[in-house]
């Protein structure tokens, strides 16, 4: 089923504009791709924060454990 764009009015004054299949694939993927990419970015960060925590550990003296 491919839907075009299409608009739903109620009767409380309120309009929807609702976006076809096309554009609702290409919000989710977008949406999908931002998620990854921020999920990557946090996994990346506290892997720098651990091996920063593990460089101190060394320095203190408290060794690899």
């Amino acid at each position: 089923m491919n839907k075009e764009r299409y608009k739903e009015e109620y009767e409380e004054g309120s309009d929807l504009l609702w976006p076809s299949d096309k554009e609702d694939q290409i919000t989710r993927k977008f949406y999908k791709d931002l998620s990854n990419l921020s999920k990557n970015i946090n996994y990346s960060k506290k892997k720098k924060l651990k091996l920063f925590e593990q460089f101190v550990r060394i320095l203190k003296g408290k060794g690899w454990g």
